[in-house]
């Protein structure tokens, strides 16, 4: 809202110094320190009316140390990342940007699920929450949201080279000669560590014969529903131990903000020879509020923790992540920069095929790990908490810069 008040002061009134919302990078940077302030000092205030609410956590009889020592914690706290990121994208972002309209959608959206989970969990006394098949219905409704909307819309495309050059201005005194590049839509994504490393989704029906393109939402949008599903219910299962979903979603939508800002820029895009996508550099001030949000809320969720973000938090992050991931065109690089999310999920799937497996053949079932997802694993094993997150958080940061160096390293 402000972006806009200072745009009409700007080109309307012609005030001197208001241009500066214009700047992406300025916009970014209020948003990060906004967001910061918000998830520290009215985080206390919403963690307090929790507690107050008697909005605490039940805690199962898991046998691991310092497990009971948490029954009663204020949960929901993932309210605290929903209103520290949308306060400061509400106040800096450009709202008519198709980009951060899905995001606030899937904010929105993903939060309301968690929500009703975390609300049946405490005040009905359900341990199971909301039903499995019922969270699966709301992530795939957003999938097919998000999947129409990035297929169908006008506004989401990306620019291919013509042949043609056009002149920049890069600063006050520089000037670039660039491609001349065409707006055009396109299922095309990135594969992360190839040379030309461009897929397009709709070669899948390339076999159809002629007119296939048309039919690429037959696969597009199933692929949307499946990363949807996939990432956010790998934050969900994350979140088990005091900062460990929050710091390393932290890590990995810092990566995506660096992905977001250089394919959002043309000098940038063209100099690491990736692909251009037309306003999707306005995800960056989204990106900004969304890691102070979550910085923020690490100062209350660092253990010993005073609040737990519960599924209204880690259902979010992952649905934030699997649209900012998809909408940069970088959605097969989610395995690798999203590496403990896919490591948790994978250890439950293990843990249950194997089970039911010895079950079936041997008459009892036996287990891979000492417990699922992995960290319970550690924890069983004797680690501290604090132990397990650090490392946790050691390797998420190298699976990031990993990922970066994907833009030079093919």
């Amino acid at each position: 809202m402000l972006y806009y008040l200072f745009e009409y002061f700007d080109k309307t009134l012609d005030v001197p110094g208001t241009g500066v919302f214009q700047y992406i990078t300025f916009r970014s940077a209020l948003a990060l320190m906004l967001s910061l302030l918000l998830s520290t000092i009215y985080g206390k205030r919403i963690i307090n009316f929790l507690r107050n609410q008697q909005v605490g956590e039940t805690v199962r009889e898991l046998g691991l140390q310092g497990q009971n020592e948490k029954a009663g914690t204020p949960t929901m706290g993932g309210l605290i990342i929903i209103f520290a990121t949308l306060v400061p994208v509400l106040l800096f972002a450009r709202l008519h940007n198709i980009y951060i309209v899905l995001l606030i959608v899937t904010t929105l959206w993903m939060g309301a699920i968690g929500f009703i989970d975390d609300y049946i969990k405490i005040f009905k006394k359900d341990k199971e929450g909301l039903k499995g098949i019922f969270k699966v219905i709301g992530q795939v409704g957003l999938g097919i949201i998000v999947g129409t909307v990035l297929y169908f819309s006008p506004a989401v495309t990306v620019r291919t080279d013509t042949g043609r050059t056009d002149v920049f201005k890069a600063s006050q005194n520089t000037t670039v000669v660039l491609p001349a590049p065409i707006e055009e839509k396109s299922t095309a994504t990135t594969i992360p560590f190839v040379k030309n490393n461009e897929f397009d989704y709709a070669e899948i029906l390339a076999w159809t014969g002629e007119g296939y393109e048309k039919w690429a939402w037959l696969v597009f949008i199933p692929v949307v529903i499946f990363i949807i599903t996939a990432v956010s219910n790998g934050a969900n299962l994350t979140d088990g131990i005091d900062g460990l979903a929050a710091g390393t979603s932290a890590v990995s939508v810092l990566a995506l903000g660096i992905f977001t800002f250089v394919s959002g820029n043309i000098i940038f895009s063209n100099y690491l020879n990736i692909m251009y996508i037309p306003n999707s550099g306005e995800m960056t001030v989204f990106i900004s509020a969304f890691v102070g949000a979550l910085i923020g809320f690490l100062w209350y969720n660092s253990y010993p923790a005073s609040v737990f973000m519960g599924d209204t938090g880690s259902l979010t992050i992952g649905g934030i992540i699997a649209v900012l991931a998809i909408a940069v065109r970088k959605e097969l690089l989610i395995p690798l920069l999203c590496g403990i999310f896919l490591v948790e999920n994978f250890s439950v799937v293990l843990q249950v095929s194997y089970f039911k497996f010895t079950k079936k053949r041997y008459g009892e079932g036996r287990r891979i790990f000492l417990m699922s997802p992995l960290h319970h694993h550690y924890q069983k094993k004797g680690y501290h908490e604090s132990k397990i997150v650090t490392r946790f958080w050691v390797v998420a940061i190298m699976l990031a810069i990993l990922s970066i160096v994907t833009l030079k390293l093919r």
